[in-house]
C-alpha cells in the first residue's frame, strides 16, 4: 500500500469515474486502473463498483477512502513539519483562489509576497469553491482565498477585507445618469450571470431572490451566462446586457467612456473575502505573510479598495 495508491482512491471517490480520475492524478487511465484493482487484491475487498457508465464507492470502500484522506493529510503535516525547523518562509507556498478573486488579487498579490519572502516559492491556481477545498483538505494547496460563508473541518478561516457589488453598464446606458440602483430593478434589464458553480453568481441571486424566481420562469428572456466576469465583461461592452461585478472587478480594461459602473443602493449586496488553512499547517509565519501582503496591497492599490 503506497501514499499514490490511496490518493487515487480518494480522487476515483470523488470524480466516481476513472477517465477524470486519472486526469485530476496526471496518470494515464490504465495505470490508475491498474493500481486500485492492484490496492482491492491487497486488502481482500472490493472498494469500487463498477459499470459502463458510472463508478460507485462500496459501503466498506467509504470508510476505506475516508481513512484514506486522513492518511493522505496528515502525510502532508509530516512533510511540513520536516521543514518547520527551517525557514517557515523557504519552502514553496501553494495558494488557490476563486476565479471572481485570483485574477483581480494575485497581479498584486503575487509580487507584493515576492518582495516580503524573495525565498517563498509561489505556486498559484484558480477553482471552484468545492475543488479548492478538496486540494485544501489533501493537502495539494497550502491556503485558498474564498468568500464566506466557509467551513471545514480541521480548517482555520480567517476573514481579510469585505467589498461591495456594483453594477457595470455600458457608458451611455440611461442608469449612468443616477448616483445608486436599486437591487430591484436588476429585473428591468437584461443581467449577464456566471454560469452555475460560481459562489458569486449565488451570491447575486441571494442579495436578489426575485432574480432567481424569474430564471426559473418559462418565458425568462433576462439571464444570459458567462463562464467568467471577463467574459461577462467583454459582453456587457458589446451591448449585449448589464452585470453586477465584486467592486475588485471593476477595474477597466477598455478605453474610458465604454463602460461605467455604479453603487447599489443601501443597503449594497457584498461579499467577505477569507483566507483558509489547515489547522495542522505547521508555518503561520507564510500565513502571516499572505495576509499582510493583501492588506498593503488593498491600502495601496485604489482598484482593491
Amino acid at each position: 500500500m503506497t501514499l499514490t495508491e490511496l490518493r487515487y482512491i480518494v480522487t476515483l471517490a470523488q470524480e466516481r469515474h476513472f477517465g477524470r480520475a486519472a486526469e485530476h492524478c496526471f496518470v494515464s487511465q490504465p495505470t490508475l486502473s491498474v493500481a486500485v484493482k492492484k490496492l482491492e487484491e491487497e486488502l481482500g475487498v472490493a472498494l469500487f463498483e463498477r459499470s459502463k457508465s458510472t463508478v460507485q464507492v462500496t459501503p466498506l470502500g467509504e470508510r476505506i477512502v475516508e481513512q484514506a484522506q486522513r492518511v493522505l493529510e496528515q502525510s502532508s503535516v509530516i512533510k511540513e513539519l520536516a521543514t518547520a525547523g527551517r525557514d517557515q518562509l523557504a519552502s514553496p507556498l501553494r495558494i488557490g483562489a476563486i476565479y471572481t478573486i485570483g485574477p483581480y488579487l494575485f497581479p498584486y498579490l503575487v509580487p507584493e509576497l515576492s518582495r516580503r519572502a524573495p525565498q517563498m516559492p509561489l505556486y498559484i491556481e484558480e477553482g471552484f469553491t468545492g475543488e479548492l477545498r478538496r486540494k485544501l483538505r489533501s493537502g495539494e494547496l497550502d491556503a485558498i482565498i474564498v468568500a464566506l460563508p466557509f467551513t471545514e473541518t480541521d480548517v482555520v478561516t480567517k476573514a481579510l477585507y469585505e467589498e461591495d457589488f456594483e453594477v457595470l453598464m455600458p457608458a451611455d446606458h440611461a442608469w449612468a445618469n443616477r448616483d445608486s440602483i436599486p437591487k430591484e430593478d436588476l429585473l428591468q434589464e437584461r443581467l449577464l450571470l456566471l454560469g452555475e458553480g460560481h459562489c458569486f453568481r449565488d451570491q447575486i441571486l441571494e442579495a436578489c431572490p426575485a432574480i432567481s424566481h424569474k430564471l426559473n420562469s418559462p418565458n425568462n428572456t433576462l439571464t444570459a451566462e458567462g463562464g467568467s466576469l471577463e467574459t461577462i465583461r467583454h459582453m456587457v461592452a458589446s451591448r449585449l446586457g448589464i452585470t453586477v461585478l465584486p467592486s475588485s472587478a471593476i477595474g477597466s480594461h477598455y478605453e474610458r467612456g465604454l463602460l461605467t459602473s455604479r453603487p447599489f443602493a443601501p443597503p449594497a449586496p457584498g461579499r467577505t473575502v477569507a483566507i483558509a488553512w489547515r489547522a495542522s499547517f505547521p508555518r503561520p509565519q507564510a500565513i502571516d505573510a499572505v495576509t499582510n501582503a493583501i492588506a498593503h496591497c488593498r491600502a495601496q492599490e485604489p482598484a482593491l479598495a
